[in-house]
């Protein structure tokens, strides 16, 4: 048993004094390692370890899951708190913002239209918002407008992930000639897998044999990179890698 735990103790070192290389740490871990595996492991994990993986992007995802499954009211009634004590723009945002993440797109509309009839009327980030909650609130016509405000104003916008998404979603909602421009640039500028799946939910709806072909071939890829995706990847985008093995299956 005491061999099996000084193995161990060994092991455990090893482990760490990979990522220890790898993360790019100083040299002098290595000797705290190796010269006290136990003590040094123990030390290591607590001062290093620990916080790299609470930085990690998948580590953030499953603490805000948890966090929001464990008070999924948290973030509105702190930002609604905050706007209660100091009812500024900036807090009348974040409260919007809360508000639209969990789901309750009406009220974060009043509060973005709150704020964009202010001396901010022109801020992108309170544009960007105003569209979602126009969006999310079946108004697409409003949030193709907010957008094109929001592309005048910050023309590198058009090439962001988000709003370039949107509005591809906002052009083919209202039938508008530009929806394949504006999904290609989207495609062109994409994060994760939405907006292969949502063009191709596009293509679908089109009467050519060539849209529906490219459709599939769209589907297809996402189920075929989805086979390479990290662990927090494939849930980010589970929702697109569903729809897009139905569609083929």
């Amino acid at each position: 048993m005491r061999i099996f735990g000084i193995s161990l103790s060994v092991i455990i070192a090893v482990f760490f004094a990979v990522h220890a290389v790898r993360t790019q740490q100083n040299m002098y871990w290595m000797l705290i390692l190796f010269l006290f595996p136990g003590l040094g492991s123990l030390v290591y994990f607590f001062v290093i370890y620990l916080p790299t993986l609470r930085q990690s992007r998948g580590a953030r995802a499953t603490s805000k899951a948890i966090s929001q499954f464990v008070d999924p009211n948290r973030a509105v009634r702190e930002a609604r708190m905050d706007f209660d004590s100091a009812p500024t723009v900036a807090h009348r945002m974040r409260l919007a913002a809360a508000l639209l993440e969990a789901g309750d797109a009406a009220e974060a509309l009043t509060h973005y239209q709150a704020a964009v009839s202010g001396p901010f009327a022109s801020d992108p980030a309170l544009l960007e918002g105003l569209a979602h909650a126009q969006f999310a609130n079946g108004d697409a016509a409003s949030a193709r407008d907010t957008l094109e405000k929001l592309f005048a104003v910050r023309a590198i916008a058009r090439e962001e992930p988000a709003p370039a998404l949107l509005y591809a979603q906002a052009q083919a909602a209202t039938g508008a000639p530009g929806t394949r421009a504006a999904f290609e640039v989207a495609l062109a500028n994409a994060s994760d897998a939405a907006p292969r799946c949502l063009y191709a939910d596009w293509l679908t709806t089109q009467p050519g044999d060539a849209d529906r072909q490219r459709a599939r071939e769209l589907y297809a890829e996402i189920v075929h990179d989805a086979r390479h995706w990290p662990r927090h990847a494939r849930e980010h985008n589970r929702k697109w890698l569903q729809r897009a093995q139905a569609a083929l299956g």
